[in-house]
This record gives C-alpha cells, sequence and structure tokens, in this order.
C-alpha cells in the first residue's frame, strides 16, 4: 500500500508556549539511566568499580562526572598527603602518608630536629607512629646528609575538602606515572604522575586517547590488576622512567575512561580482563523525548551557555528546539548534545548583533542555519552544477531499464548534504550471482557488502522457488568514485535489479531510498531529511515538473524535519513524498504495474510485475544450463 503523505502529516507541531519562567541552569537532561549508574560507580571505593562512560561528544558526560565528584561527601579518609622520604637505599624509596595539609608541617619539624631545635621525644609526640620512628632512626647526622631531612611532598591536599578529580588530557608514560630526574638524594629524584596524584580520588582519560597506545595501556591495565596488592603492602614497584623503585601510595585510584559505544564493544572483544576492571559501564543517549520537561531543560541550558548574549524570545527557542529534533532524526525527541545548541545560540546572537537588534529572534536562528549551509554548500554546489550542465549525467524524468535513482548523504565535517546516486543493474546467464561492482574495484564498505547479499537471499525466497537462482548480475553506483558503505541504498537496487530482470521500465522522477530485508520488509535508514532536500534541489534545478518525490520506509516518517521550502512544494502538490513498508508496495508507482501476489496453486497472476520477474529468472536459468 502506497501512502502519500500530507503536508500537515510532515510539519513538527509545536504549540505555543512561553519560556520567559524557565530560568538559567546546567542540570544534566534525559540522561536518567545513566546518571544513576554513574551515582553509583562514583560511591563505591572498590578494586574494579572503575567506570567507562560512553556517549557522544557534548552530551555533557564529563560535566556530569565532575559534578557529580562535587557531590560527594567528604572522605578524610580518603584526602591525606602523601611524601617520599630518606630512605638509605638508592632503589626502594620510603613512603610517608599525612592527614592533608600536614606534610608541610611535618617538613619544618624535621629541619628543626635537624638542628636540634626540636628533640626525639618532642618530635614523636607531635608525630606519633611506627612509620615517623623507624624513619627518625634511620636520619643520617644533619650535617653530613642534609638532603636526608627534606622530604619529597608529591600529593599536597592542603585545604582540599573533597577527593581529587584529575583530568589528563595527554597521557604518556610520563604524565600518568611519573619519572625520576638527577636529584643527588634519590628520594627527591621522583616526579609522580596523574595517576598518583589521583590517588584516594578519580583519574579522567579519553579512552580513545589511552588505548591507543598499547604499551601504556598495558601498563594501565598492570596497575589495575595490581591495585588490591598496592593497598594492602607496599611490595609493588612503581613504573617510573629510572632506576628508582618507589613504594606505591596505598590509596585506590578509580579510572573514569570517557569514550564512544564503538570503542567499549572493541575493548570488551578484545580483552576479556576488561569488565572485570571497568563494572560500571554508564551509557549517555544522544536523543532523548521530547517532553515539556526535556524541552524546558534545554532551554534553561542555553539560557546559562549565552548569559552575555541578547535576550532570546521564545520564537528563537521553538526554532533552536525545531533544530534540536533535527539532529535526533526524530520528531519525538531532541538531542542530547547541547553543545551543538549552545554554537547555534551563540550564532544567531551574531545574527542578531549584526542587525542592530535588541534581542534574539527565530529568524536570527533560520538566518544562522542558512549562514550553515551557505559555508559548507560548496561541494553539494558543483554537484548540482555538475548536474545542471550535463557532467553527471542522470535523469529526473522519464522512464528506464534497470536505473533506479538512489539517494546518498556526504559527509564533510560537521556539515552533511544529500545528492541522488544513479543506480544502475545488467543481468545476463551465469551462476556468479551479484557482483558489487563498488566491491570489486575497493569501494564497498562491509554494511554495503551484506546489502547486496540479502538482495540475493529475497530472489531466492521471492521467486527462485522451484528452480535455482542462475544468473550474472552487476550493481553499480554510475559516476560514483568514493567508498559506498551502509544498506540504505538496497531498495533501490533491488529496484533496479528487478527492473533488469523483468525488462521492465522504471520512473526516473521518483528517488528510492531504504533498507530491504530479505523477507521484502523495509526497514528505516538515517540522513532522510538530507537525502530528500538532496533530489528536491537536484530537480529544482530546471524546474519541478510536479510528478517528482521520494520514496521512503514508512519507519521513517517520525524522522522528517524537512525545510520549510520542501514544504510549501508540496502543500503545493509540486514534490511528492511517498510511504512503503514492503517491496511489493513500491513496485505500482514505479513501473504503473500490479506487483502480483501468489494464487493458492502458487503462481503470479499474469501481466503482474512479479510475473514477469520470475519468467525472466527461469529464463536466466534455462540459458545458464544451456551454456554449461
Amino acid at each position: 500500500m502506497i501512502r502519500e503523505l500530507r503536508t500537515e502529516e510532515l510539519r513538527l507541531s509545536q504549540p505555543s508556549r512561553s519560556f520567559s519562567s524557565i530560568a538559567a541552569g546546567t542540570a544534566i537532561i534525559g540522561q536518567e539511566k545513566a546518571m544513576s549508574l554513574l551515582k553509583l560507580g562514583l560511591s563505591i571505593d572498590r578494586v574494579g568499580y572503575n567506570i567507562f562512560l560512553s556517549g557522544e561528544d557534548g552530551s555533557g558526560r564529563l560535566t556530569a562526572v565532575l559534578e557529580e565528584i562535587g557531590k560527594l561527601p567528604p572522605a578524610p579518609g580518603m584526602i591525606r598527603d602523601a611524601a617520599y622520604v630518606w630512605s638509605g637505599h638508592s632503589r626502594n624509596i620510603r613512603l610517608l602518608m599525612f592527614p592533608a595539609g600536614k606534610a608541610r608541617a611535618f617538613q619544618a619539624d624535621l629541619l628543626a630536629y635537624g638542628r636540634g631545635l626540636i628533640g626525639k621525644d618532642e618530635m614523636l609526640r607531635q608525630w606519633p607512629s611506627p612509620e615517623i620512628l623507624s624513619f627518625l632512626e634511620s636520619l643520617p647526622p644533619y650535617g653530613e646528609e642534609n638532603d636526608a631531612y627534606r622530604i619529597n611532598i608529591v600529593a599536597d591536599r592542603t585545604g582540599m575538602d573533597r577527593r581529587p578529580a584529575i583530568i589528563e588530557t595527554h597521557p604518556s608514560h610520563q604524565s600518568l606515572f611519573g619519572s625520576s630526574d638527577k636529584e643527588p638524594a634519590p628520594h627527591l629524584s621522583i616526579r609522580v604522575g596523574s595517576y598518583q596524584l589521583a590517588s584516594g580520588g578519580f583519574l579522567i582519560m579519553n579512552a580513545e586517547e589511552i588505548t591507543g597506545d598499547e604499551s601504556l595501556w598495558k601498563t594501565l591495565k598492570r596497575y589495575l590488576e595490581m591495585t588490591h596488592r598496592a593497598l594492602s603492602s607496599n611490595a609493588v614497584p612503581g613504573e617510573m622512567t629510572g632506576a628508582v623503585r618507589p613504594a606505591p601510595i596505598p590509596m585506590l585510584t578509580k579510572i573514569i575512561l570517557t569514550g564512544t559505544e564503538d570503542t567499549y564493544n572493541r575493548l570488551i572483544e578484545k580483552d576479556d580482563k576488561f569488565v572485570r576492571y571497568f563494572r560500571i559501564a554508564p551509557e549517555f543517549d544522544f536523543t532523548m523525548p521530547r517532553t515539556e520537561e526535556n524541552m524546558n531543560g534545554t532551554v534553561s541550558y542555553l539560557k546559562a551557555a549565552g548569559s552575555g548574549f541578547l535576550p532570546a524570545d521564545d520564537g528563537a527557542y521553538d526554532e533552536i528546539l525545531r533544530y534540536s529534533s533535527c539532529i535526533a532524526e526524530d520528531r519525538d525527541r531532541l538531542t542530547t548534545e547541547l553543545s551543538l545548541l549552545g554554537d547555534l545560540m551563540e550564532e544567531a546572537n551574531l545574527e542578531a548583533e549584526a542587525r542592530g537588534k535588541t534581542g534574539i529572534e527565530a529568524g536570527d536562528v533560520v538566518s544562522a542555519l542558512g549562514r550553515r549551509s551557505w559555508h559548507a554548500s560548496l561541494s553539494e554546489e558543483t554537484i548540482n552544477e555538475e548536474i545542471r550542465k550535463g557532467d553527471m549525467v542522470i535523469a529526473l524524468s522519464g522512464t528506464k531499464t534497470g536505473i533506479v535513482n538512489g539517494l546518498a548523504v556526504m559527509d564533510r565535517g560537521v556539515s552533511s548534504f544529500g545528492t541522488p546516486a544513479v543506480i544502475s543493474a545488467t543481468v545476463a546467464p551465469g551462476s556468479e550471482g551479484i557482483v558489487n561492482i563498488e566491491h570489486e574495484a575497493g569501494l564497498s564498505g562491509g554494511i554495503h557488502d551484506k546489502g547486496l547479499l540479502i538482495l540475493e537471499g529475497y530472489l531466492r525466497h521471492r521467486y527462485a522457488k522451484t528452480f535455482p537462482l542462475s544468473l550474472y548480475a552487476g550493481i553499480c553506483f554510475e559516476q560514483s568514485y568514493a567508498e559506498v558503505d551502509g544498506d540504505s541504498a538496497s531498495l533501490g537496487e533491488l529496484y533496479a535489479l528487478l527492473s533488469a530482470i523483468a525488462d521492465i521500465p522504471i520512473r526516473q522522477d521518483i528517488a528510492v531510498t531504504g533498507s530491504v530485508s530479505q523477507m521484502g520488509a523495509l526497514q528505516p535508514v538515517g540522513g532522510i531529511n538530507e537525502k530528500i532536500q538532496g533530489f528536491f534541489n537536484a530537480c529544482s534545478i530546471s524546474e519541478l515538473t510536479g510528478s517528482q518525490g521520494v520514496m521512503i520506509p514508512v519507519q521513517n516518517i517520525s524522522s522528517l524535519i524537512l525545510p520549510r521550502n520542501i514544504e510549501k512544494a508540496i502543500d503545493e502538490g509540486m514534490f511528492h513524498i511517498y510511504a512503503i513498508s514492503e517491496v511489493d508496495d513500491g513496485i505500482e508507482l514505479l513501473t504503473g504495474m500490479k506487483s502480483g501476489k501468489r494464487d493458492r496453486k502458487g503462481s503470479f497472476p499474469l501481466q503482474s510485475f512479479n510475473r514477469r520477474v520470475e519468467e525472466g529468472l527461469r529464463d536466466l536459468c534455462r540459458y545458464s544450463q544451456d551454456k554449461g
């Protein structure tokens, strides 16, 4: 069943509302599950409860971590000073721990003790512990070894009432685990890294940065593996560059990695111990429901991010929320990548200031988006100029056999645009099956390869039930010289293939996008709005005929948030959007023929499209056998 969408079905419904009463704020929104798991992970101080926080950049992961760490209750036992002191050995360096802020006082008292200004009894009353007594008894006379009376404070927590949280932006062996220099006294030569500085607290790193260096990642895992030993004894050596072997700081360092879901899955597959190291894995979603609460939360964030901007009216916020749903590719959802919306707010503010306005209005947001498109439009304009001049061979009217106008999305950094993609198919007797010309040329990704294999499955399931599937079919993206991946062209490829097998022409004024299963069911695809706009622009180059349009999977209806000029063309009957759920649904629209259903005897009706396809495959099978 073909469903032509009406304009009212395409427009994003935005009931009038006022955002004037919403206060500026930075609360994390739309991430309830991730935040709950993050809080659990931060509250558990046990070996193995490190955290891998997955999600997209700009989704608030880092902000959430820092805010939740700041909310943790004080933990005096985890906030302590650490100092390396004289040991009398050149390699095994002694460590002393002090309450927060007390290491400096001990240094002053130690110098006074060496100079004879205070006695041993007074020193031990001030610093009563077996470790201090052992240290004092090991000291040489002050005049002979003055460096013995200097301590190396490597963790100074003076004035801290919260556990440390360190962000390591450039992880390396030295920055993470420290080094030793050429100080005359071994204990003074130690320079600790961020792993030790974060002891008792949290060390935050980008997962791709740390796992990209295999040697560094192995060292970190060795630390994680030995943490339980480090907490129970001082027998674990350090990892510093040089000859010294300082005793480890006996406090847990909780590692927090931020990265993508793909990185997380890769690490799980590659390392069977990874889950043991990182038992907490909150996932920040890239979208959230378009609820009143989340819309208000988005506006609250925008007001905080734009505290120095001109005031924005309700229309401006409505336009930004519309753009938020565009990013989410769903009219019922919003993006959680709020920083992207903050960028748009800043650009809209510049538009308003350039026009001498006193506030940001809806038109300023639209202008900012238009300027973005214009800045990134060089490649798109080049393709459209090739279409206009005829350098790119594409028909936007009439019919052709074995040729379908597919749709592709071209990515260029932060911008993307849609463009038509001419898909052609040829068939002949043979046993090779479907040959992916892009694959043979090294221009096909794995998902695209899979999509074409699914088409063979569809032909067997739909037509070749009583005879072998024997054909040689070539499928190609014409005038395409970049890698093709994804399965969103599989429906267009199938229609081109069926057209070639049945020798029945297909309309060229209808572009096709969609993923198809072996059973003929359609599946949604990404980039639907860019694809529709790309074909609309191509058709507009010469002039809209009133018959042109795009065929999409019915599941993609909720993704449609089209530019207003396309909405206007649809409203005027100059452009069309057709939604289908099965392969057969689109056949009548593209060919003017009934697709045809099998009767009780298992036969397709005479003069139906599917009958012609089945007969074409039978002929190919017979010719292939005769040839053999």
